[in-house]
């Protein structure tokens, strides 16, 4: 069965996302003063093999954890859906 996976990777909230502060600036150099708090990460969508949802999600945790994400700076999520 095939599925369609979204994962979203961003910094712990605890850490200093210095892209995050550079778009801030920016912004508030552009006159949108009211915007806050960015954190930029990344968003990626794969296709995956398996055998049931269950399984979908054991393996995207596996990649999340070993390949996509560094645990110890970033968490992630992700949605999985039937292709």
């Amino acid at each position: 069965m095939k599925f369609l996976v979204e994962i979203d990777v961003m910094p712990l909230k605890a850490l200093l996302d210095p892209q995050g502060k550079a778009v801030t600036n920016t912004l508030h150099n552009m006159g949108h003063s009211t915007a806050e708090n960015v954190r930029i990460g990344k968003h990626i969508t794969m296709d995956l093999e398996a055998e049931d949802m269950m399984i979908a999600e054991e393996k995207t945790e596996e990649i999340c954890k070993k390949v996509l994400s560094n645990p110890i700076m970033e968490s992630f999520q992700y949605k999985i859906n039937k292709a």
